[in-house]
């Protein structure tokens, strides 16, 4: 492949972790992409995006090569922070992925449509743990395991949905409402997979974010973890990206 190929950046989203891409990086090695899959801390949105932004800018492995970001989820509002001013992101790729604008919060844009399985009562929804130096009040959040099958994981086996709901990782409370800052969508071309049954972010908001950002949309019949329920078109979108801008 052409020397300045670029090398895929995957962002994993909240009650995840890394392995959410695994049915999708072995499609992009194949295919000679050199693949990074960090992990994504979770502490919120200025921790989160500036953790990637250092991994971006000084990890000697990726500082100074051409990058096609991907983020799900929680992950598509990071990237979107993240590659601010990091001249080699040539490409934001978001799966089922928030997409904010300047001032946006998380929970802002997964309230604006109705229809999220995770908007009802937090106490109804989520299982409240305190963690060592969080400021004060605030807790990780963990999805009841019982609703992950239905909710955060529907149209995967009962299997993958019991793995996911016994592994995931928490997302700090505070992250719902601490505001974006300016969207490098705005200067670097973006792509969007939306899940058509997704439960998590309504589908009609993922398409007004896609819309807004001006990405290439490509709509999938999956849930919320597209990247595990169709792991070839998820691939697919993010080797046109990358072709696109090499």
């Amino acid at each position: 492949m052409p020397e300045q190929t670029p090398t895929i950046v995957l962002v994993h989203g909240a009650w995840a972790d890394a392995a959410s891409w695994d049915k999708v990086i072995p499609r992009l090695q194949e295919d000679g992409f050199t693949v990074y899959a960090p992990p994504n801390p979770l502490r919120g949105l200025p921790q989160d995006s500036a953790y990637l932004h250092d991994i971006l800018t000084q990890n000697p492995a990726l500082a100074r090569q051409p990058v096609v970001l991907v983020g799900h989820s929680y992950g598509g509002a990071v990237i979107t922070n993240a590659a601010v001013g990091d001249p080699e992101v040539r490409a934001l790729v978001y799966v089922d992925a928030f997409i904010p604008d300047q001032g946006d919060t998380i929970g802002g844009l997964a309230s604006a449509q109705p229809g999220s399985c995770l908007g009802g009562s937090p106490a109804d929804v989520f299982n409240p743990v305190l963690y060592p130096g969080g400021p004060s009040g605030d807790v990780d959040l963990y999805i009841k395991p019982n609703l992950v099958p239905g909710c955060f994981a529907t149209g995967l086996t009962a299997s993958q949905a019991a793995v996911i709901a016994a592994t995931q990782r928490p997302l700090t409370a505070s992250a719902f409402g601490g505001p974006s800052g300016p969207p490098a969508w705005k200067t670097i071309p973006s792509w969007a997979v939306i899940g058509t049954a997704d439960q998590v972010i309504p589908p009609a908001q993922l398409t007004f974010m896609a819309k807004r950002a001006g990405a290439h949309i490509t709509e999938v019949n999956a849930g919320h973890l597209s990247m595990i329920a169709d792991p070839e078109t998820v691939a697919q979108v993010i080797e046109q990206a990358a072709k696109a801008t090499s």
